[in-house]
């Protein structure tokens, strides 16, 4: 329904009740506790299945998709008006930078342990008496090869490409071409988009898709890579659970974002999108560029420093 807004305002288009929103929840939930439930069993050496993962996943799936389709249809039936299209580029913008603060708290995590908390246990600093008293046979160093059981390390810590051996070792450095790669070909398809040159538009995001799926690939393979090779598993300490939480999380964010490209592929092959009313591209493009650059964080304060 529309109402007329006060003074000059224009009408603004107020959406009908939904359960998408509940359903994304309830979907978000179950894939948690799945995945919380399968990283556990892994732990304590179980075999609990992923089936409640799986299915948490595909309903926030469904779900997502159905809101996409949602707005979609509000769009082309004339209701997004240019107040409505402004609180989609306050809604997208704020969406991102509460992911900014989440990425933080996890760098920031990253920071307090790797230069607070681990010299202060490794008996240094002003706090460092604790550390002497508590595991006096434990080292400050960074992912060291610690004997104490109650603070073990991998066999060895994932560094600058090449450092550990093997073509593996390269995967981060791969993976970092390949982000920073597709951020310019989401540009080109962009500007083709702008352009009306549907032609370069379909191919640079497809190609965007395509260096998507090859990082999600590359880094299942440097996960094994890190539990078989390295001993760098959850059980690792400290450094295997920011490890895999800043990477795994990430690796959700890109996951996302090829999803949202592959929607917006789907709606480039139907015709949609104008030179001048293309913002779910846009905003699309907004979250791929931004998981680029949380990437490249990862790269410097994780593999390289």
């Amino acid at each position: 329904m529309a109402t007329e807004q006060a003074g000059t305002h224009e009408a603004y288009y107020v959406p009908h009740q939904s359960r998408i929103p509940v359903w994304i929840a309830f979907g978000l939930i179950m894939f948690m506790y799945g995945m919380g439930s399968w990283l556990n069993s892994l732990k304590d050496g179980g075999n609990t299945n992923i089936i409640l993962l799986l299915i948490g996943f595909a309903i926030f799936g469904v779900a997502l998709y159905s809101w996409f389709v949602t707005v979609i249809r509000e769009n082309h039936q004339g209701l997004a008006n240019a107040q409505l299209r402004r609180s989609y580029v306050w809604g997208m913008g704020w969406f991102i930078f509460s992911e900014v603060m989440f990425f933080a708290a996890f760098f920031g995590a990253l920071y307090y342990v790797r230069t607070l908390a681990g010299p202060w246990l490794g008996g240094e600093g002003e706090k460092g008496i604790s550390g002497q008293y508590l595991w006096p046979e434990f080292s400050g160093q960074w992912a060291a090869d610690n004997p104490s059981p109650h603070l073990a390390a991998p066999e060895q810590n994932m560094n600058a490409p090449g450092s550990v051996g093997g073509w593996a070792a390269y995967l981060p450095f791969y993976n970092t071409v390949i982000l920073l790669a597709s951020s310019w070909t989401v540009h080109v398809a962009h500007a083709g988009l702008k352009n009306n040159n549907r032609k370069q538009l379909a191919t640079w995001l497809g190609i965007t898709i395509a260096l998507g799926v090859i990082f999600l690939i590359l880094q299942v393979e440097e996960y094994i890579h890190a539990y078989e090779a390295l001993g760098l598993t959850l059980d690792s300490g400290i450094y295997g659970s920011t490890f895999f939480i800043l990477t795994g999380f990430h690796g959700f964010h890109v996951t996302l974002g090829t999803f949202m490209l592959m929607m917006m592929m789907v709606r480039v092959l139907k015709g949609h999108f104008k030179p001048d009313d293309h913002f779910g591209f846009e905003a699309t493009s907004w979250y791929w560029h931004f998981v680029d650059v949380v990437w490249l964080g990862l790269f410097l304060f994780v593999y390289v420093i």
